[in-house]
């Protein structure tokens, strides 16, 4: 049985989205957000106390695009993964990384710097610089959604939940208002899809049954 950490809509959401996606089995460990502080315990199984923790077997991983590809190609095959003989495999693989080093990054300092931190660190001029930062590197991922419905070989991949978990994080934070049209367009198609959907259900349930409270 996988064993997935997860705290309700943060980075963990990605490998609880492909989980849905996939119909794999586990089991859905909810924490307070952010553990390392609420969960102290919580340090014994990941001495970094961040989420997401995946548990399998002996496996132990935390960091969540290289989890999505773990269960893709671990327990696929799965028209989630793109294989190395298709044509985007290399997009497949930037995209799928893109999506977290690139456009998640930025916006946990907005996060920290604008919500986190007590109110004498906080610091508006950080995060209105790295909001700034986010919002324009969204134009590769408008260049490519202006023409596909998905981000590589034409179909719905974990590259998309990677840069589409992002997205999550960007309404979260309310800079979904400055999307380009294509990226809005992007986002809307990702939150129809019905594993979307059973993951949002699956950690509101799980939150609700362990007692931890829901982020908003």
């Amino acid at each position: 049985m996988l064993t997935l950490y997860h705290c309700s809509s943060a980075r963990s959401f990605r490998p609880l989205w492909t989980l849905e996606e996939m119909g794999l089995p586990y089991e859905l460990k909810m924490l307070p957000f952010p553990p390392r502080v609420h969960a102290r315990e919580y340090l014994a199984l990941n001495p970094l106390g961040t989420i997401p923790l995946l548990v399998d077997g002996a496996t132990r991983m935390t960091e969540s695009a290289a989890i999505c590809q773990y269960l893709v190609s671990r327990y696929g095959p799965s028209p989630l993964a793109v294989n190395v003989d298709e044509p985007d495999y290399g997009f497949y693989l930037n995209w799928l990384h893109h999506g977290e080093a690139t456009l998640t990054f930025p916006q946990t300092l907005v996060l920290r710097y604008g919500e986190l931190e007590p109110e004498e660190r906080r610091h508006p001029q950080v995060v209105e610089d790295y909001a700034r930062w986010f919002l324009a590197r969204l134009r590769g991922v408008d260049a490519v959604v202006s023409t596909r419905e998905t981000l590589c070989e034409g179909r719905f991949t974990v590259a998309d939940i990677s840069v589409g978990y992002a997205l999550m994080l960007a309404t979260r934070l309310k800079l979904h208002p400055q999307f380009p049209p294509a990226v809005a367009a992007y986002w809307a198609r990702l939150q129809q899809r019905d594993g979307f959907k059973r993951a949002i259900a699956a950690q509101d349930k799980a939150s609700d049954e362990q007692g931890v409270a829901r982020r908003a």
